[in-house]
């Protein structure tokens, strides 16, 4: 198995792809199903993620794009058939507004694991292409085994989703549900979409397990409605805003 990767198994036919040595910690999942298989995200792109996908599994692999950062499309060009919500496209196709030193800055550390070799970050750059399909909303994506659903999450970016398998009651939160401090004090994020977007999710009924995109894959399946009280309480004091700096409520974190 590729050193830079630990591979989690979830459950007979998922896992959790993780690089545990960057800073970010990083989380991808691989479904797989009997047709093809779902990679949500592809990690920061410093090691091959495609081939670890190739040791769990021989079926054609989906990408499905929680948001278009870096940390989340870094494998992306690795394979052929990549699928991102409608408001991100275009990112998708031409880039995220953030100029490629800050990009490199975050991607080459700190980290507490050896490089691969074949890994230089003066060579870094983030994947531009075009979608095989763009989502929207509730959409539902499918190989006949395994059945997922595209949640609308936006706040943390414009596009950014959610990823609802309600057999197994496994909700892939990417950026909007993590232990550790939540971000959207960037330009493009919306404070207030974020609150809605956490609403919507702790209105879900059944979830069995959360997965996130970042930190210890641990979460209790309450924490998202510990987010949502600490949102509204922001949204009380009137500090659901953009420059409002961070807010600590112990085990979670926000930052305006």
């Amino acid at each position: 198995m590729n050193e830079w990767f630990n591979v989690e198994q979830i459950d007979d036919t998922t896992y959790a792809i993780s690089e545990y040595g960057h800073w970010e910690q990083v989380h991808s999942y691989l479904l797989i199903g009997k047709e093809f298989a779902f990679l949500i995200d592809t990690g920061l792109g410093i090691g091959n993620i495609k081939k670890v996908t190739e040791d769990l599994t021989d079926v054609p692999v989906k990408v499905i794009t929680t948001h278009v950062h870096w940390d989340h499309t870094g494998g992306h060009r690795l394979f052929d058939e990549i699928y991102v919500h409608k408001e991100e496209a275009k990112w998708l196709r031409e880039g995220i507004p953030l100029p490629v030193e800050k990009i490199r800055e975050y991607v080459s550390g700190p980290v507490t694991k050896k490089l691969p070799e074949d890994f230089h970050i003066e060579d870094y750059y983030p994947y531009k292409g075009e979608p095989a399909g763009v989502l929207q909303d509730n959409d539902i994506l499918t190989d006949g085994s395994r059945n997922i659903k595209i949640i609308h999450t936006p706040g943390h970016s414009p596009g950014h989703i959610c990823i609802y398998e309600e057999e197994r009651g496994f909700l892939f939160t990417g950026d909007l549900i993590y232990k550790g401090t939540l971000f959207a004090f960037y330009p493009s994020t919306d404070p207030a979409a974020f609150c809605k977007s956490v609403e919507k999710i702790c209105a879900i009924q059944k979830i069995d397990k959360i997965l996130p995109g970042h930190n210890d894959l641990n979460i209790d399946r309450n924490y998202p409605e510990g987010v949502r009280k600490a949102f509204m309480e922001l949204k009380g004091m009137g500090l659901l805003k953009h420059g409002t700096g961070l807010h600590d409520f112990g085990n979670i974190k926000i930052r305006f």
